[in-house]
């Protein structure tokens, strides 16, 4: 029986991608993460930013599947 080797393939060098070019998007990943934060888990209350329970009334499972205490 022949076996059928092949020679290993050398991989492509990795490709350096600035940190001017992924900064913005990173900084605009989490400010909409902290700000979705917000909205899920602390807008109730003194901190709240709008009137009512309109927020908290939409995001209500979320905040018990992340474990936020609201009742």
């Amino acid at each position: 029986m022949t076996a059928i080797t092949t020679a290993p393939r050398a991989l492509p060098a990795p490709v350096a991608i600035p940190v001017r070019e992924w900064l913005p998007w990173a900084l605009f990943v989490g400010f909409v993460m902290l700000s979705a934060l917000y909205l899920v888990g602390l807008d109730q209350g003194a901190t709240s930013l709008f009137g009512g329970h309109v927020v908290h009334e939409w995001v209500h499972d979320a905040r018990h599947l992340l474990g936020f205490p609201c009742h």
